[in-house]
């Protein structure tokens, strides 16, 4: 026999008013950020599948040198390639500077920066994709499909937020 002493006091009731719409808040919040991160990602991965359709003409690199920048004296270095290449669309010369849609990507790490400054060496003959929209923009490498193949990861917080609130609401256990 158990003494009432060691009994365990009686948890509060789960059904409280109060801490369902909590949750059901919560799962509202959880799946809304969810969805903000799909909106975000397939944005991404459309312009990146967008940029494929562009149309591929022959480029020269013209210059291609590293950058290095520091935000202040106790920061570390910071380094891109710096280049340009010109292409030739409809008869109509032109000249670009974007290694990708935004342009060369800052990277702590000298390595990378050397790595891609070797990939594109001055004169040297590789295509570019050009914007119809814009003719005076190309680019050497277009985006990355990734964010297409990734977009489940934010789509369980949209499915297991919405859950949250559908139990909270109602007030099944």
């Amino acid at each position: 026999m158990i003494h009432d002493s060691y009994r365990s006091p009686k948890p509060a009731a789960p059904n409280s008013r109060a801490g369902r719409w909590y949750l059901a808040i919560l799962g509202l919040v959880v799946a809304l950020l969810g969805g903000l991160f799909i909106w975000l990602m397939a944005r991404s991965f459309l312009r990146a599948r967008e940029m494929r359709t562009w149309p591929e003409v022959g480029c020269v690199i013209i210059t291609s040198e590293l950058e290095e920048r520091r935000h202040d004296a106790n920061s570390p270095a910071e380094f891109r390639l710096a280049l340009s290449f010109g292409y030739e669309w409809k008869g109509e010369a032109h000249t670009g500077d974007h290694l990708t849609l935004r342009g060369s990507p800052w990277s702590s790490k000298r390595v990378l920066a050397d790595e891609r400054a070797a990939e594109f060496p001055v004169g040297k003959k590789t295509t570019c994709r050009v914007d119809p929209a814009n003719t005076e923009f190309a680019v050497l490498k277009p985006d990355s499909l990734a964010p297409g193949y990734s977009i489940w990861f934010p789509a369980l917080f949209v499915v297991g937020g919405l859950g949250i609130t559908f139990r909270a609401l109602s007030g099944r256990k």
